[in-house]
């Protein structure tokens, strides 16, 4: 997550412990995903839950429980395949956005009517549609995203049931054992006769860069990476690269695609070749990698350069700090942060030093130690008057409830700037 909003995503889709379409990853845990709904917000960034499974009965009394603390800190939306799940999230958690996984086969204008009337605010079409299709249903005026890089299911819309046949696992549960990534033994006759093994069934990666300004010109509101189990790396770097695009477009400037790029979406875990998916083809025997499903090599060179410019370190929010300190007055700190401010005080006046008394540069040393928190030192102006006594474990005391009382407030707002469209209407 960290390394896709450092390399300038605009949103990420997280999975939580149940009801994801990814059992077996490492999900989220409860703590874990507030936390980055939290650091994400700080950011300006958003935070999407993927609820995308198909849900059994018996577990329909578990959704309220397991969506109520995302959607009292704010969830940005949800990802949802089941109509049934849709219909619940739409009468129980009303101001949270729905977003209509691409498993829900969204595939024309009458499509996207039924889950509009489900609350759905957005669409992630099915795959195999055509740019001009796309379009259609962009027309409609639904918000709508689309794959542009990643791993791609060799069934319609990824609505498969080989993985529950051949192996117990259900791919609409979560649990897809990738049979279309296994080699098949098959015979055929011709004048000399045949017999082999190969990969039928094993689509190769897209990788749609030298068409994402197409894309953006036919008005497509989001773009989606795949990364189902991938590795850091692979995401701080992809969506390093069609950031750096999508900004050139949208300053006037369609860049080039470099070598330098094209090297690099290339060598990041793709499945031996690449395609550009549905938009413009519709099947086809260059979609397949037949020989090889394996993912190609990457060079340690590459990896430890996205590690050292994306992974080494957090971003974070730019404070600025006022401290007042005087003999005889509560000593006082103000942090603020864009438009948000908090000041805290001490609860007893300063007294004076009879020895060393404290300095600018003391004061500043400690406030400024910002440790674990999302929030970096941009400035601090020090004002001292009188020869002031001050702890060190005041200081420390105070810096520590201010950014708390900071963060709160950085969330009360956002919690309470929340708006959204609801059967095209704004509310919240």
């Amino acid at each position: 997550m960290k390394g896709a909003l450092n390399a300038g995503a605009d949103a990420i889709y997280l999975g939580g412990s149940k009801f994801g379409a990814r059992a077996y990853a490492s999900n989220f845990s409860e703590e874990e995903l507030v936390e980055g709904l939290n650091y994400a917000h700080l950011l300006d960034k958003k935070i999407y839950l993927t609820l995308n499974t198909l849900v059994k009965e018996k577990e329909f009394g578990e959704l309220f429980d397991f969506l109520l603390p995302y959607y009292e800190n704010g969830l940005d939306g949800i990802i949802i395949q089941d109509i049934g799940v849709m219909d619940f999230v739409h009468k129980n958690f009303p101001l949270l956005p729905i977003h209509v996984s691409t498993q829900a086969y969204v595939t024309g204008p009458e499509s996207v009517d039924f889950y509009k009337r489900l609350g759905a605010v957005r669409v992630v079409p099915a795959r195999e549609l055509s740019l001009d299709e796309i379009k259609a249903i962009k027309d409609t005026g639904i918000e709508v995203e689309t794959f542009i890089h990643g791993a791609m299911c060799y069934s319609y819309s990824g609505q498969c049931l080989f993985s529950s046949i051949v192996g117990g696992r259900s791919g609409n549960r979560g649990r897809c054992a990738g049979p279309c990534r296994l080699p098949y033994s098959f015979t055929y006759k011709d004048k000399e006769g045949f017999k082999g093994e190969s990969y039928p069934l094993s689509l190769k990666d897209m990788c749609t860069v030298y068409d994402i300004y197409e894309l953006l010109d036919a008005g497509i509101d989001s773009f989606k990476i795949e990364g189902r189990m991938k590795k850091a790396e692979y995401a701080a770097g992809v969506v390093s690269v069609y950031r750096k695009y999508i900004d050139a477009y949208y300053s006037g400037d369609r860049l080039k695609i470099t070598p330098e790029d094209d090297k690099l979406l290339k060598s990041l875990y793709i499945r031996s070749e690449i395609q550009s998916g549905y938009y413009h083809k519709h099947n086809g025997r260059d979609m397949i990698t037949l020989n090889s499903p394996a993912y190609s090599a990457t060079d340690d060179k590459l990896l430890n350069d996205i590690r050292r410019e994306y992974l080494s370190d957090v971003k974070k929010a730019s404070v600025s700090m006022k401290a007042f300190c005087k003999v005889g007055e509560p000593f006082s700190l103000e942090v603020k942060y864009k438009d948000f401010d908090v000041t805290v005080s001490s609860e007893n006046p300063i007294e004076a030093s009879m020895t060393r008394p404290a300095s600018k540069e003391d004061v500043e040393r400690s406030l400024s130690k910002l440790g674990y928190s999302y929030f970096e030192l941009e400035s601090i102006d020090v004002e001292i008057i009188g020869d002031c006594f001050v702890p060190v474990k005041m200081l420390n005391d105070l810096r520590r409830q201010a950014i708390t009382a900071l963060s709160d407030k950085v969330k009360d707002a956002k919690l309470l700037q929340r708006k959204y469209r609801i059967n095209g209407n704004v509310v919240g």
